[in-house]
């Protein structure tokens, strides 16, 4: 018999205001509904209690800035955390799946965290994924975003990663936050072709959904040869949701999980909290756990399909075209502090949605034939004017990206910033700042 791990964490001390779209009665109703129907006393379902991250755990993925201690984080290392023991469960055999039902949510949160984007400040699936590199030797790893909204702060920790191959299908980002995920976004110097937004219209329902995973997806998923296929479960494609403009059912989101058979999916956005989540989660638990999800239908019926069959699969092949074409366009630049090497700049800005204020970002990538490349950030916040600066040497660096690397955080501890090294290669992290100096973790 296979074996589902199921893990509540519904954050009732963390909110954005009692009526705010994330707000724990997201958990609450599903929690409910999943007793009432008699799924947890399945003999294959599991229920596993919330654990903590511990600062390390975030860190090699992330970097807080200005420091860690300067940001509330407490339910979101309970909601980080709770997604390690699920992983740590299926890494140990314990169960064949899993679905981590946490807020708050985490994939608008990116390599740099300047305070809250999105309703996520710290990206579950991303420190969640390192974790499992870090401790149990997983090596390929593909993450499938079904989110409504473009998962880019988890595009954006894994964009030069070679290892992992992120995929996302959300609404079109010129008709929804954060307004990114066009088809051209295919990875950086040293990871191009392993990331795939696929942007749709509103309106798009189940079989167009179903079409595309099974058309684009599911061959892309199969090429990769994952070890490890992660869902980030959104649930604002729903055609209930009240943030967006989608057609799903829940029935729909049943066939999603069915096609794609993750090993784990962790919750994301979905807002539409007693018309939709209860039918939704329900019908993913029971697709996970091998059971029938047809009998599951909300109490409101879908809009008419504006799509037909004919004209989407016309889009969906264009779109696959311009997938095609697209060919790197790389920045390079030469600077006198940068070691030794072939450099690749990506300048640009990531909009904090929450307080209302814009990160500068000036990225630096060293190309590398060998390994992921080091990467250098260079971020700044103009709500406070603050700059800091991000260090990363990459799981399975080489000798001379480790190396650049290691000058490079040198260098910049000799400027009045903070500073984050994560050294993945080693499992080593180190924080400067020019009050208290280095901290290791």
């Amino acid at each position: 018999m296979k074996h589902t791990g199921l893990l509540f964490f519904p954050a009732f001390d963390w909110s954005l205001g009692a009526t705010h779209p994330e707000r724990e009665e997201r958990l609450l109703y599903t929690q409910e509904q999943l007793f009432e129907e008699g799924v947890m006393d399945l003999p294959q379902i599991k229920q596993y209690s919330p654990g903590v991250a511990s600062l390390k755990d975030v860190l090699r993925t992330q970097a807080i800035f200005p420091s860690p201690e300067s940001h509330d984080l407490a339910a979101h290392l309970i909601a980080a955390g709770s997604s390690l023991v699920l992983g740590e469960a299926w890494a140990k055999k314990e169960i064949d799946n899993g679905f981590a039902l946490v807020r708050p949510p985490g994939h608008h949160a990116g390599a740099t965290v300047q305070g809250n984007r999105g309703f996520c400040t710290l990206n579950n699936e991303a420190i969640l994924i390192n974790y499992l590199r870090t401790f149990y030797g997983v090596k390929k790893v593909a993450i499938v975003d079904t989110d409504v909204h473009h998962g880019d702060g988890t595009q954006d920790i894994f964009y030069h990663d070679p290892n992992v191959l992120f995929i996302s299908l959300h609404q079109d980002g010129r008709t929804l936050y954060p307004g990114s995920g066009y088809i051209y976004e295919k990875g950086g110097p040293n990871a191009w072709e392993t990331t795939l937004d696929i942007p749709l219209n509103p309106g798009t329902g189940d079989e167009e959904l179903h079409y595309v995973l099974e058309s684009w997806v599911l061959p892309r998923l199969y090429d990769f040869q994952p070890d490890l296929i992660i869902n980030s479960a959104g649930q604002d494609n729903h055609f209930t949701d009240p943030l967006a403009s989608m057609n799903v059912t829940a029935r729909g989101y049943g066939r999603i999980t069915e096609l794609l058979k993750p090993d784990l999916a962790v919750l994301e956005g979905g807002y539409s909290i007693e018309g939709a989540l209860p039918y939704v989660n329900l019908a993913i638990v029971l697709a996970l756990a091998g059971e029938d999800y047809s009998g599951v239908i909300e109490p409101q019926k879908p809009r008419h399909s504006q799509n037909s069959s004919h004209s989407f699969k016309g889009f969906i092949k264009e779109l696959k075209d311009q997938y095609r074409r697209t060919k790197p366009d790389w920045m390079i630049r030469t600077e006198s502090f940068l070691p030794l090497g072939r450099w690749i700049y990506y300048p640009h800005t990531v909009y904090y949605d929450t307080e209302g204020f814009r990160e500068v970002r000036k990225d630096w990538i060293r190309q590398c034939n060998h390994c992921g490349g080091t990467v250098l950030i260079e971020s700044q916040n103009t709500l406070t004017g603050k700059e800091s600066a991000l260090v990363r040497i990459p799981f399975e660096g080489c000798s001379h990206c480790a190396q650049a690397g290691y000058d490079l955080w040198e260098q910049l501890k000799r400027r009045s910033i903070s500073v984050l090294l994560q050294d993945q290669l080693n499992n080593k992290v180190e924080f400067w700042s020019i009050n208290k100096g280095v901290a290791s973790y």
